[in-house]
């Protein structure tokens, strides 16, 4: 139902993203991929957002290093996306790029910003640093937990899997402790519990997780 579109970042720089949109939205969306670019599962949740009334838009973070990246869950794809995630993209410009994407799903009205894995962890960033954000839901942001001094200037919604290797449940209740303001959820799942395209995916979670994001945009970002 969606469409790839071209942004405009603030230094001039043009990256793609994939966007849809509800016919008359109640407010915008900005999804904010994982370590496996823009690919089909990503593209599929921005149309789960616009069927849900927004205006969504999902920028392509990892086209300053190479354009149309869409990777697979296997070791190679696993294996390149995190070089390119955490070694080769400069994480100040990709939050310059979401901007991009606040400022034209701002079009609808309020945004709230949404990430998994990697995008987790680029939308805590987003909430603590952009403005424009009304509102965000961070899925299983691997670092996220490290990054406790940092402020939100909106409301936070965070989850997280008490199966999750890579995010040590302790480490998570640290981060809960220490953020009193976030509201941190942890389910019975894994890493990645969101994405119906893993072995990791885990319906109930991903349905709860998407039933309180739904809610929290409802309360802080729907006109």
């Amino acid at each position: 139902m969606g469409q790839m579109i071209e942004l405009t970042a603030g230094d001039g720089f043009k990256l793609g993203a994939y966007s849809a949109s509800a016919p008359e939205p109640k407010g915008g969306v900005v999804v904010i991929q994982e370590i496996f670019g823009v690919n089909a599962h990503i593209r599929e949740v921005v149309d789960g957002y616009a069927e849900a009334g927004y205006h969504a838009v999902a920028p392509a973070l990892f086209d300053r290093v190479e354009r149309g990246v869409e990777l697979g869950y296997d070791e190679a794809g696993m294996g390149r996306g995190m070089a390119l995630a955490f070694q080769e993209i400069d994480h100040a410009l990709a939050l310059a790029d979401i901007a991009a994407a606040v400022s034209t799903a701002a079009s609808a009205g309020r945004v709230g910003v949404v990430g998994y894995c990697f995008g987790g962890l680029m939308t805590w960033r987003s909430a603590c640093e952009l403005d424009g954000v009304s509102a965000a839901s961070a899925y299983y942001g691997g670092g996220v937990p490290n990054e406790a001094e940092r402020t939100p200037r909106c409301p936070v919604i965070a989850h997280f899997g008490k199966q999750d290797a890579h995010i040590p449940v302790a480490d998570v209740e640290r981060f809960a402790a220490a953020r009193g303001e976030v509201e941190v959820h942890l389910y019975d799942a894994d890493h990645g519990f969101n994405c119906d395209h893993r072995g990791s995916f885990d319906a109930a979670a991903a349905d709860q997780a998407r039933g309180r994001t739904l809610a929290h945009f409802a309360a802080h970002v729907d006109a």
